[in-house]
Protein backbone atom coordinates (compact mmCIF):
# COMPACT_ATOMS: atom_id res chain seq x y z
CA UNK A 1 0.00 0.00 0.00
CA UNK A 2 1.42 3.47 -1.11
CA UNK A 3 0.88 6.73 1.08
CA UNK A 4 -1.17 8.08 -1.18
CA UNK A 5 -3.96 5.07 -0.47
CA UNK A 6 -3.06 5.37 3.44
CA UNK A 7 -3.75 8.91 3.05
CA UNK A 8 -6.85 8.42 1.10
CA UNK A 9 -8.61 6.00 3.64
CA UNK A 10 -7.73 8.09 6.71
CA UNK A 11 -9.42 10.95 5.43
CA UNK A 12 -12.72 8.38 4.44
CA UNK A 13 -12.65 7.31 7.91
CA UNK A 14 -12.16 11.08 9.74
CA UNK A 15 -15.23 11.81 6.86
CA UNK A 16 -17.28 9.30 8.18
CA UNK A 17 -16.27 10.12 11.78
CA UNK A 18 -16.97 13.84 11.23
CA UNK A 19 -20.86 12.66 9.43
CA UNK A 20 -21.65 10.66 12.23
CA UNK A 21 -20.67 13.05 15.04
CA UNK A 22 -22.85 15.70 13.23
CA UNK A 23 -25.66 12.96 12.49
CA UNK A 24 -25.65 12.48 16.46
CA UNK A 25 -26.18 16.51 17.00
CA UNK A 26 -29.50 16.11 15.85
CA UNK A 27 -30.40 13.14 18.64
CA UNK A 28 -28.52 15.79 20.99
CA UNK A 29 -30.22 18.44 23.03
CA UNK A 30 -28.07 20.97 24.35
CA UNK A 31 -27.83 22.95 27.82
CA UNK A 32 -27.94 26.07 25.99
CA UNK A 33 -31.17 26.08 23.70
CA UNK A 34 -30.80 26.80 19.68
CA UNK A 35 -33.05 29.63 20.35
CA UNK A 36 -30.47 31.17 22.67
CA UNK A 37 -27.24 30.33 20.63
CA UNK A 38 -29.35 31.42 17.25
CA UNK A 39 -29.84 34.61 18.59
CA UNK A 40 -25.98 35.34 19.33
CA UNK A 41 -25.57 34.56 15.96
CA UNK A 42 -27.45 36.24 14.70
CA UNK A 43 -26.89 39.17 16.61
CA UNK A 44 -23.08 38.90 15.38
CA UNK A 45 -23.92 38.67 11.65
CA UNK A 46 -24.12 35.10 11.41
CA UNK A 47 -27.35 33.04 9.98
CA UNK A 48 -26.85 29.37 9.31
CA UNK A 49 -30.10 27.36 8.89
CA UNK A 50 -28.44 23.86 9.61
CA UNK A 51 -29.71 23.18 13.21
CA UNK A 52 -26.41 20.80 13.53
CA UNK A 53 -24.27 23.95 13.57
CA UNK A 54 -26.40 25.80 15.79
CA UNK A 55 -26.20 22.62 18.27
CA UNK A 56 -22.40 22.51 17.53
CA UNK A 57 -22.03 25.98 18.61
CA UNK A 58 -23.86 24.91 21.56
CA UNK A 59 -21.94 22.53 22.82
CA UNK A 60 -18.57 24.07 22.15
CA UNK A 61 -20.20 26.81 24.64
CA UNK A 62 -21.08 24.76 26.40
CA UNK A 63 -17.58 23.29 27.18
CA UNK A 64 -15.75 26.65 27.36
CA UNK A 65 -18.14 27.71 29.81
CA UNK A 66 -17.65 23.99 32.05
CA UNK A 67 -13.97 24.96 31.68
CA UNK A 68 -13.89 28.27 33.03
CA UNK A 69 -16.56 27.49 36.10
CA UNK A 70 -13.93 24.11 36.75
CA UNK A 71 -10.72 26.82 36.97
CA UNK A 72 -12.57 29.39 38.80
CA UNK A 73 -12.95 26.44 41.41
CA UNK A 74 -9.43 25.63 41.16
CA UNK A 75 -8.58 29.42 42.06
CA UNK A 76 -11.83 29.57 44.59
CA UNK A 77 -9.86 26.43 46.66
CA UNK A 78 -6.73 27.42 46.28
CA UNK A 79 -7.45 31.04 47.88
CA UNK A 80 -6.35 30.78 51.44
CA UNK A 81 -9.76 30.12 53.74
CA UNK A 82 -10.89 33.15 56.31
CA UNK A 83 -10.10 32.55 59.84
CA UNK A 84 -13.32 31.43 61.33
CA UNK A 85 -14.28 32.34 64.46
CA UNK A 86 -16.63 30.43 65.55
CA UNK A 87 -17.11 26.54 65.68
CA UNK A 88 -20.52 26.37 64.14
CA UNK A 89 -19.10 28.59 60.73
CA UNK A 90 -16.04 26.21 61.21
CA UNK A 91 -18.08 23.18 60.19
CA UNK A 92 -19.75 25.12 57.30
CA UNK A 93 -16.87 24.89 54.63
CA UNK A 94 -19.07 26.10 51.63
CA UNK A 95 -16.98 27.44 48.73
CA UNK A 96 -17.70 31.29 47.92
CA UNK A 97 -17.32 31.91 43.78
CA UNK A 98 -15.80 35.75 43.63
CA UNK A 99 -15.62 37.74 40.63
CA UNK A 100 -11.87 37.30 41.28
CA UNK A 101 -11.69 33.77 40.79
CA UNK A 102 -13.94 34.05 37.54
CA UNK A 103 -11.44 37.04 36.56
CA UNK A 104 -8.34 34.97 36.67
CA UNK A 105 -9.98 31.73 35.06
CA UNK A 106 -11.29 34.14 32.13
CA UNK A 107 -7.88 35.53 31.85
CA UNK A 108 -6.59 31.93 31.13
CA UNK A 109 -8.68 32.12 27.97
CA UNK A 110 -7.77 35.52 26.65
CA UNK A 111 -11.04 37.06 28.29
CA UNK A 112 -10.53 40.03 30.51
CA UNK A 113 -13.03 41.29 32.27
CA UNK A 114 -13.37 44.45 34.80
CA UNK A 115 -15.87 45.07 37.06
CA UNK A 116 -17.11 48.75 38.53
CA UNK A 117 -15.56 49.41 42.07
CA UNK A 118 -18.94 49.42 43.55
CA UNK A 119 -19.77 45.83 42.57
CA UNK A 120 -20.16 43.57 45.40
CA UNK A 121 -17.77 40.85 45.77
CA UNK A 122 -17.49 39.83 49.22
CA UNK A 123 -18.79 36.24 50.57
CA UNK A 124 -21.13 38.14 53.00
CA UNK A 125 -22.68 40.49 50.89
CA UNK A 126 -26.46 40.37 50.80
CA UNK A 127 -26.24 38.51 54.20
CA UNK A 128 -28.34 39.78 57.34
CA UNK A 129 -26.34 42.68 59.16
CA UNK A 130 -26.23 40.79 62.49
CA UNK A 131 -24.62 37.53 60.95
CA UNK A 132 -21.49 39.46 59.27
CA UNK A 133 -18.01 39.02 60.62
CA UNK A 134 -17.34 42.01 58.88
Amino acid sequence: MNQGQQSGEAKHEDDAALTEFLASLMDYTPTIPDDLVEHYLAKSGFQCPDVRLIRLVAVATQKFVADVASDALQHCKARPAPVVKDKKQQKDKRLVLTMEDLSKALREYGVNVKHPEYFADSPSTGMDPATRDE
